[in-house]
Formats: structure tokens, sequence, C-alpha cells
């Protein structure tokens, strides 16, 4: 089983991005994948880790039945998934992630105190989004 977790890591903001500060995915009449991210996490900060997050929306965008959830999620993490690094929120929208020591997430705005003081913990792991260019 493959797992997108990480344990006490900040994801910060790809060198790329064209955002100064964090910015809400725009609302559209499909949600985004970009808006399902922003509104679990930010709603819910340190109750979902990545591997909850992820999966929950690939359940909500391919109707997957409770009953079903089980099996597909075995399924869905029997093989590799991008990680959020390559989360939307990150790469263009100015958003730090944050992972705590039971690999629960948050966001940060890239603009506020609590990005920098996390940017500035040694203590964590430091991953940068990826890039949208190459």
């Amino acid at each position: 089983m493959h797992s997108t977790n990480y344990t006490n890591a900040f994801i910060e903001v790809a060198d790329d991005c064209k955002t100064d500060a964090g910015t809400i995915p725009p609302e559209k009449q499909a949600k985004t994948v970009a808006r399902m991210q922003y509104e679990m996490i930010h709603d819910h900060p340190y109750q979902y880790t990545s591997d909850d997050l992820l999966f929950d929306i690939y359940a909500a965008r391919n109707d997957i039945d409770d009953a079903e959830r089980d099996d597909a999620r075995a399924a869905f993490f029997s093989k590799g998934q991008a990680c959020l690094r390559a989360s939307p929120l990150s790469k263009q929208y100015g958003w730090g992630i944050h992972f705590d020591d039971e690999s629960k997430i948050a966001l940060y705005a890239r603009e506020s105190e609590d990005y920098a003081r996390l940017q500035n913990d040694s203590s964590l792991k430091h991953l940068k989004a990826m890039k949208s260019t190459k």
C-alpha cells in the first residue's frame, strides 16, 4: 500500500507560483480539485491526512458509495498517487501545507507569520511544491 502522508513536514509554495498571497481557488459550477482540497483543509485544519484528503476527493468525484469505500481505497492506494507537492494549492494559489506529528494537515497563506515560522522551523522536513513549468 502506497501513502502520500508526511510527518512533521512543510510543503512550501512552488518557486514559480504567481501569487504573493494565499488565494482561495475560484468557485465554478463543478468544483475543481483545488477548491475541494481548499475547503476540506481550510474548514477542518489538522483533521485529515493527505491520504484521507486525496481519497475522499477521488471518492466524491467518482460517486463511490459507503459500501464500496474500503475496497476502493485499497485499490486507489495499491499504486502510487501524486502527493500534495503536486497540489494546485501550493503550485498556483500560494498556500503552504503543514503536516503535524500525526500526518494531519493544515494550510498557511504564504504571506502569513505562521507560514514564515513554519518555513524557518528546522525541526520540520521542508519540501517545495512542484513547479508548474519545467
